[in-house]
Formats: structure tokens, C-alpha cells, sequence
């Protein structure tokens, strides 16, 4: 399905203005058109193909923009090891005429989603290992939830991505996507693993799921995520962690939900819902 081009802002865009489909169903990928000058930044690993027009640069941190010199560069870096990301980032720039293409792919099955910051406040926050690839000018940070609650029981799991700027960024999620629209105080829970994303007018919390006997006999974590209106959430069916886990189980591993859990070691699997 092809999405809408660019959408101009009445002041001027920081991110280059970049054109691009999602193709696929299941198994998507990401094809982007670049005019001459326009670059894309994807993870390393993400490429599919490319025109020969285009010219790969490794570049440290996210690319954004290099503002701040080496130590600015270093910062955005070091925001990218701590979500669990390499310190590069690829960026991929259009150095002829007329248009050329680059296509990036999805790791694991589910889906690639087009979010334009500038339609959404200026940023989103996703989860950790979200990010694949956006138009040049966007910044990857990072996200801590401060709350008690969080900082006691959420653990690693809940250091999460915070994308910035006002251009085109495209996240991962895996499973089926549905996008939820909270009116003001509207509250709704989710498995802290599904939760793939929300805007940051988004209250995030986390609450209690139940009774002892629910967590232990029922299946499910020890807390939900507990996201209060107004703004958007978007929940993802099956977290790769939680795919990892059930794989890691039947080849007769430890099965467990590293990516959602803790350093609680096997409560981390009680908080995610995977024991």
C-alpha cells in the first residue's frame, strides 16, 4: 500500500523531506525514495537493496545531525548502547540525479509502521529495539520511566526509545499492530510487552495484575502498563521476546523474556507474562 508523500509544516522541517512504500503483508519491507541531496538513516543490518546511486556512510551515533561536535556525537551514542543498539548507525544519501530507492527490511515477522513526528508532538516513545530506519534528521534517545513502581519491578525492560524530530521515522513491532486513540483520563492496561509505543502525552505506569494465584497459575505478569489519556498507544501482538522465549522453551532451554524482563532474573519472565 502506498502511504501519503511528505506532508510540508508550515515551518521549516528539520528531517529531509523523503517519499516511501511498506510492501508486504507478514514479512514487510520498507522502500524508500530519495531526491538528490536526501538521505535516509537506517540499523546496520536493515539494508535489502539499494540503487547504485546511493552511497553508504557508518556514522556514530544517529546521525542527526552532529550538532555539539564530538561530544554531542559521543552522548547519542552512548543513548543508543544503553536501549541495547550498536553505537553506528548507516546512512544512506542519494548523490545523483533525478530519484533513487533503498529498501530496508523487518528482523522478525509483523509489521513496519510510518509515523510522522511532526503529526504527533515532536516524539514518540517505543520500545527499546524498535527503531529501523528514518529520514535524516531524526534523533534516537532514550526514555527512563522514573516512578517508583517502574524503577523497582520494570528493570531494563523499561528503558525505552525516544525518536524526535519532525520527519518520517518507521518502527518495528511484531505480530499484529493496533493503534488505540485514549481521550483524557481514559485508562487502558496492556502486558508491559505489547506495549509497543505511545505518544508522550501518555501517562505510563505500571499496576498490579492480579492476585498471587493469578501470576502463578494464570499465565500472566506480575504488573500491567497502565496508560492514561489523552494521546495515542500502539499495541503490538507478539513481542519477539515473548516469540524467543516459547522457542527457547520447546528446544528444552530456559525459556524466558529477556527483552520485557528484569534483572530480577525469573521474576523478570513473572513481570513480562511469560511464566
Amino acid at each position: 500500500m502506498t502511504q501519503s508523500p511528505w506532508v510540508h509544516h508550515r515551518n521549516a522541517s528539520v528531517a529531509d523531506d523523503i517519499d516511501f512504500e511498506i510492501k508486504g503483508q507478514e514479512l514487510q519491507f520498507l522502500e524508500i525514495e530519495l531526491d538528490p541531496g536526501e538521505s535516509a538513516v537506517a540499523e546496520a543490518g536493515a539494508l535489502v537493496w539499494k540503487d547504485a546511486s546511493i552511497g553508504m556512510t557508518t556514522v556514530f551515533g544517529d546521525g542527526a545531525g552532529g550538532e555539539g561536535g564530538f561530544m554531542g556525537k559521543l552522548l547519542g551514542a552512548g543513548k543508543r548502547l544503553v536501549t541495547g543498539e550498536s553505537l553506528f548507525t548507516t546512512v544512506f544519501t542519494h548523490n545523483a540525479g533525478g530519484k533513487a530507492r533503498v529498501a530496508f527490511a523487518s528482523p522478525t515477522p509483523g509489521a513496519i509502521l510510518p509515523i510522522n513526528l511532526g503529526e504527533q508532538g515532536g516524539c514518540l516513545i517505543c520500545q527499546k529495539d524498535s527503531f529501523l530506519a528514518a529520514a535524516r534528521g531524526v534523533s534516537i534517545g532514550i526514555q527512563f520511566q522514573r516512578r517508583m513502581m517502574t524503577g523497582l519491578f520494570g528493570g531494563e525492560g523499561f528503558i525505552m526509545q525516544k525518536l524526535e524530530g519532525d520527519g518520517w521515522v518507521f518502527v518495528q513491532m511484531g505480530g499484529t499492530v493496533i493503534e488505540r486513540t485514549l481521550a483524557a483520563g481514559e485508562e487502558l492496561h496492556v502486558d508491559t510487552g505489547c506495549l509497543a509505543a505511545y505518544t508522550p502525552s501518555v501517562d505510563f505506569d505500571l499496576v498490579m495484575a492480579g492476585g498471587v494465584k493469578s501470576v502463578l497459575f494464570g499465565g500472566e505478569g506480575l504488573f500491567f502498563a497502565r496508560l492514561r489519556g489523552p494521546g495515542k498507544v500502539w499495541i503490538q501482538s507478539l513481542p519477539f521476546s515473548r516469540l524467543a522465549g516459547r522457542m527457547l522453551a520447546a528446544a528444552g532451554g530456559q525459556g524466558g523474556n529477556r527483552g520485557e524482563g528484569s534483572v530480577l532474573g525469573g521474576l523478570g519472565d513473572l513481570i513480562g507474562g511469560n511464566r
